[in-house]
């Protein structure tokens, strides 16, 4: 077993060796087709520190002619789905919200195929790649799919889903009259008169001034003190978790992907958004309200909030909401959707090795068809 000293020195070597390549890593996201905040090194240095499990997460890198074009994390995983089958994958942590690799504009091609070159030669019982959280028509997964094609290599759409996303030339106003029901509107007029009767209500943003460990406390306390603080699963809950997030907005910030929002009633936060910007995208990241003024709806208030400054915003063309399916609140705002898929993908080998490979990859593809059919009989 590995002891917590031995994880933090391994945590440790794995971000110092991401520090030697942080000058050509910064520039590889600042040029990258897709922006992924999450792994921008402010994020996933940090990630890497308090999250990764010891000697389980590496990060490839494809180079050509000595310029870094291609960056991604990967974990080796030992089952997938429920099966108990060897596999790597994209390192796509609890705090993570979207895997694409960052691969620079114009070379997307040949980081895969450099990056696919170096799977196909890693040492260990890995059979495939399973790739999560890519966007089904971003860069980064067409190249993906066009390189597969070229190499004749069998890839596998096993899920799909699509998530409330925010992409309009309307401004805030409009987009509210055009997409939200009426009833709606009105309603939210009445719980934000109702909220102003019970003392002063204040709205700001992190952007325009302020200081970022102040409101990340501020966040942690708020997140805390509802029911993911009585489950335990807050950010605040748990040292890592609080020490990652801690780092990466004080990062974040730091090279001015940082944005938050936050409503006052009185002084204290009842409604607090984390949004991170990377080019010309967004990602609202985290979201945390008081409970005790949940009958004034104040997450759908900050997100109004947000409704204006992203469409207000001229370096802005849009944001993911990384969240659910679904989701009850956001998918009634914002209407545009990304349509999210996970890719299982074929390694080569040599000899048996190639063999066995083959044959693993297809006898999952058989097990998922059943697990589908199943699930299909059982609706």
């Amino acid at each position: 077993m590995t002891s917590a000293a031995e994880e933090e020195r391994t945590h440790s070597a794995a971000a110092q060796m991401l520090q030697t390549l942080h000058h050509g890593w910064v520039d590889l996201a600042q040029h990258a087709s897709e922006p992924n905040p999450f792994f921008h090194p402010a994020l996933l240095i940090p990630a890497l520190d308090h999250l990764a499990p010891a000697k389980t997460v590496q990060v490839l890198q494809a180079t050509c002619d000595g310029q870094l074009i291609g960056l991604m994390p990967i974990a080796q995983n030992t089952h997938h789905v429920r099966y108990p089958v060897n596999n790597i994958g994209n390192w796509v942590h609890d705090q993570c919200f979207f895997g694409a690799p960052l691969l620079r504009k114009g070379q997307e091609h040949a980081a895969w195929a450099l990056i696919l070159e170096q799977l196909d030669s890693l040492p260990g019982a890995a059979h495939f790649l399973h790739l999560k959280g890519l966007d089904h028509d971003g860069p980064a997964a067409m190249a993906l799919r066009a390189c597969c094609i070229e190499q004749k290599r069998a890839i596998t759409p096993i899920a799909t889903h699509a998530r409330a996303l925010l992409q309009s030339d309307l401004d805030a106003e409009s987009y509210w009259q055009a997409n939200v029901r009426s009833k709606k509107r009105k309603e939210i007029r009445r719980l934000t008169k109702r909220l102003e009767e019970n003392g002063t209500v204040s709205h700001s943003r992190l952007r325009d001034g302020g200081d970022v460990a102040q409101w990340t406390q501020e966040f942690l306390a708020l997140e805390c003190s509802g029911w993911k603080g009585a489950e335990g699963t807050a950010l605040n809950s748990h040292e890592h978790s609080r020490a990652f997030f801690t780092q990466s907005l004080a990062n974040a910030h730091d090279v001015g992907m940082l944005d938050m929002l936050r409503i006052k009633l009185n002084d204290a936060p009842i409604a607090m958004l984390v949004n991170l910007h990377m080019g010309r995208g967004a990602f609202s990241y985290k979201i945390a309200f008081d409970e005790k003024f949940a009958r004034f709806s104040p997450g759908t208030l900050i997100e109004i909030d947000n409704l204006h400054a992203t469409l207000a915003d001229p370096d802005l063309d849009w944001m993911d909401s990384c969240a659910a399916p679904g989701h009850p609140m956001i998918d009634g705002i914002w209407v545009e959707r990304r349509n999210m898929v996970q890719y299982r993908i074929a390694l080569k080998g040599s000899g048996l090795n190639a063999l066995k490979r083959r044959a693993i990859f297809h006898t999952t593809g058989l097990a998922e068809l059943m697990m589908r059919v199943v699930r299909n009989e059982k609706a």
